[in-house]
């Protein structure tokens, strides 16, 4: 066996003894973290691959060196760019986070303005691609005419495969930003079955989702502004969260060069998976289920037992309050006032209530995660709940192209590829058929 790691604190290695042939390793130490390849050396015979780490889901293994989001899961800390994610909700907007996250800082009251003005000059997207829409089943999922029509989106703007020219990837930039709505709006409304409404580009960015989605030829339509706002804030909580499952397909599929559309296209598969993008679904699904406040007590008994799950609850990175739900709980406050009230925002309060003081919860770190308030939020605002994903999509894009962006420029990244452990069969001889 290779004995426990002794760390130096004259230098900044490690020194690892292998127990099996007596031989010592040192190994530098960057960043608090080691180089997997520095393992390779470790052999009890020359022949031997060498030494390697198993990590299944990457649960201790950083793939990456990134400046865009930083992450204190045990303080309940995120931050984009160094900037507190509770401050960017309340102060900023959707598109200039979008800056910030892509390009590093915070832009200009003139590269702002510039900067919204391309990206609602984009949003239409080539007639041939609405086309395309029209020949989905009525009852496809939008999720699924989202992911097809990004990765359709690589046929209509084939230099994007120039990846590596800082102006094609601004112009893919723009593109994705601006169509993204577009095309989650009309596959909503392929969905219901009504006719698309094309972009408004004089307003805001996600104005003129809730219009395209909304609007239904009044002559005093107007766009609320609480869920404007609303679904903006939402979009920010979104934006990028490191190197979740979502943004490591990304990265991983862009590794081999492929276009950002190619790109996005797994990232949004990804977050189909209802383990990653479907968790404010399940909220709502428990929330129906649970229908009262008076039936919570036996709800908690039944999750005490482990024979439901309390969905909305505890995060993988987060062991303290997700600090985008404490911002998130203030607009779901503020959508359910111009709704009227919902039953589920009281079920929701007072399940949020007895987890953060029963101690059966409290020693198990469940605080409410970004998915609990979330669906009660989308739900208020009339989306259905397969829309729930798209939304959960649109915010996240500019984290996934900032992390591909970033990258691109990482001299350091090779195209990825995972080692594994074969626990195979050795080397057999075939047999024909006629002798199995």
């Amino acid at each position: 066996m290779v004995q426990l790691w002794k760390y130096h604190m004259s230098k900044n290695t490690l020194t690892v003894t292998d127990n099996r042939t007596g031989q010592t390793y040192e190994l530098p130490i960057e960043n608090d973290t080691i180089r997997a390849l520095d393992l390779r050396q470790i052999k009890v015979n020359p022949n031997d691959f060498g030494m390697m780490t198993y990590d299944p889901g990457y649960a201790n293994t950083a793939s990456t060196k990134s400046t865009i989001t930083y992450i204190d899961g045990a303080n309940g800390i995120l931050r984009y760019r160094g900037y507190p994610i509770e401050q960017l909700a309340e102060k900023s907007s959707f598109l200039e986070v979008a800056y910030l996250l892509i390009y590093g800082e915070l832009p200009s009251a003139d590269q702002l303005s510039t900067w919204q003005s391309k990206v609602m000059r984009h949003t239409y997207i080539h007639e041939s691609l609405r086309q395309q829409m029209q020949t989905f089943r009525y009852d496809a999922h939008p999720m699924g005419m989202l992911i097809s029509s990004i990765a359709a989106m690589s046929t209509f703007h084939p230099e994007a495969k120039d990846v590596d020219d800082p102006d094609v990837q601004d112009k893919q930039i723009l593109r994705i930003l601006g169509k993204l709505p577009t095309i989650a709006a009309f596959a909503y409304r392929h969905r219901i079955g009504r006719p698309y409404n094309y972009p408004n580009s004089s307003l805001r960015y996600a104005e003129n989702m809730v219009y395209m989605m909304d609007y239904m030829n009044q002559s005093n339509y107007e766009v609320n502004p609480v869920f404007a706002k609303a679904l903006d804030v939402l979009f920010i909580l979104h934006a990028d969260h490191e190197q979740n499952c979502s943004t490591s397909t990304m990265r991983g599929i862009g590794s081999a060069g492929s276009d950002p559309y190619s790109s996005m296209a797994g990232a949004a598969a990804a977050l189909y998976g209802p383990s990653h993008g479907g968790a404010n679904q399940a909220v709502i699904e428990m929330l129906n289920e649970i229908k009262d406040v008076k039936n919570i007590p036996a709800f908690m008994e039944r999750v005490k037992k482990r024979e439901v799950r309390l969905m909305g609850f505890g995060h993988r990175v987060y062991k303290n309050y997700d600090p985008r739900a404490k911002y998130i709980k203030k607009i779901a406050d503020e959508v359910l006032a111009e709704v009227g009230g919902n039953p589920m925002l009281d079920v929701a309060k007072e399940l949020e209530r007895i987890a953060l003081e029963d101690d059966f919860f409290v020693a198990r770190n469940l605080y409410p995660n970004v998915d609990f308030y979330s669906g009660i939020i989308y739900q208020a605002m009339g989306f259905p709940v397969d829309m729930f994903t798209v939304l959960f999509a649109i915010g996240r894009a500019p984290g996934w192209l900032a992390q591909w962006r970033e990258f691109t420029q990482d001299k350091e990244q090779r195209i990825a590829r995972p080692r594994q452990v074969y626990l195979g069969e050795g080397e057999r001889n075939y047999i024909p058929v006629e002798d199995r």
